[in-house]
């Protein structure tokens, strides 16, 4: 099973990063509120990068790579590869 490494940017211009094997589902949990309580107030979302992998292990490693990554790094990730 493929998984996901995500970012949405959010209506405060926050990043948000996370992890999924269903990124329309995941994405629709987000919009309706009951996916991140981060999220919440920070309403609506853009999908601005995702990455696949092969299993949820090397998913969870990148996400905790990425999360650490300053917003100026991350915002380089994003602008490195194509937007969605």
């Amino acid at each position: 099973m493929k998984w996901i490494i995500y970012i949405l940017k959010c209506k405060d211009q926050s990043l948000y990063t996370g992890i999924t094997n269903n990124l329309d589902r995941r994405i629709e949990k987000h919009m309706s509120g009951n996916g991140s309580k981060y999220l919440r107030g920070r309403l609506p979302l853009k999908l601005v990068y995702k990455e696949h992998v092969l299993n949820r292990s090397d998913a969870t490693k990148r996400e905790l790579e990425i999360k650490k990554l300053n917003k100026r790094a991350k915002q380089f990730l994003i602008k490195s590869h194509t937007k969605y």
